[in-house]
């Protein structure tokens, strides 16, 4: 085996250890014995979530309901033995104890970029149907400024026959060449999620936080004033952008996570919280 070969793997091992860390701790400090229903989000970061969940044996789970973001959690729930339910299912006047996902990208303020997976509608809807969020990562994800570590771009969930005029629209906003995201290698043309939408990719100049000192140039956006842009083009369903208030500063509808764990390169596990509301 070449010394590239084996050190790619030692690498791949050594991000799965750190998620797995991350997973682990976030559970044992935010899946409190009393809870009943608890969000599962999407993405390889949850499959240590729901391991860390089912390591805590029936006697913890079996008073617990689990919702899941996608296909990919639903199986991992079944495949834990773990009692599944659908989010629609959720009385509107009832929220989730507390969901667990993962992100593309986490910057300075908690803000996130998420969809890479392309679940991002049904993920923002488990996310901010529970009283606190709580992001699970590895260090790859760990950012100061959204779109600086993450280039692919913020998913959209576009309506397919808006497609053409939402590019449009993100290139008159400063974005640098959006995509339409390709179904291959597994399909031909477009990817379609699951609510039969197509996800458009689309890079921006790192977004920019309220704290940011001087002025803006030209194409420079804060994430607030981003999201707020792309989610009233006409046939954008849902955005890749969590932004906003967090579970402390909202009772309910918070995007932002309440803490996001980090499994770090040398073992350890970074916890960065989220600010509470202003008295």
């Amino acid at each position: 085996m070449s010394s590239s070969s084996s050190s790619t793997k030692d690498q791949a091992a050594l991000v799965e250890s750190s998620k797995r860390a991350a997973a682990f701790q976030a559970v044992a400090d935010h899946l409190l014995p009393s809870y009943t229903r608890i969000g599962v989000g999407s993405g390889s970061t949850v499959v240590y979530v729901v391991e860390a969940i089912a390591a805590l044996g029936p006697s913890v789970t079996d008073s617990m309901t689990f919702y899941p973001t996608g296909a990919q959690s639903e199986a991992l729930i079944e495949a834990a033995n773990l009692r599944l339910q659908y989010i629609n299912k959720l009385a509107p006047a009832d929220q989730l104890d507390v969901a667990f996902d993962g992100a593309d990208e986490v910057d300075a303020d908690l803000n996130l970029i998420k969809g890479g997976g392309a679940c991002l509608w049904q993920e923002k809807v488990v996310a901010t149907a529970a009283r606190n969020f709580v992001c699970v990562a590895d260090f790859r994800k760990l950012s100061d400024r959204l779109g600086k570590a993450w280039k692919k771009g913020i998913p959209i969930e576009v309506l397919p026959i808006a497609a053409p005029r939402v590019l449009g629209e993100l290139r008159a906003m400063g974005a640098r060449d959006p995509q339409i995201r390709s179904g291959l290698p597994g399909k031909a043309g477009a990817l379609v999620t699951d609510n039969g939408m197509w996800i458009i990719d689309a890079p921006f100049a790192p977004l920019r936080l309220p704290s940011d000192e001087g002025e803006a140039a030209e194409g420079e956006w804060t994430v607030d004033a981003l999201a707020d842009r792309l989610i009233k083009i006409p046939g954008v369903a849902e955005i890749g952008l969590f932004s906003g208030k967090n579970g402390l500063e909202v009772a309910s509808g918070a995007q932002k996570p309440v803490a996001a764990y980090f499994g770090m390169a040398d073992g350890t596990v970074e916890v960065r919280k989220a600010a509470a509301a202003a008295s």
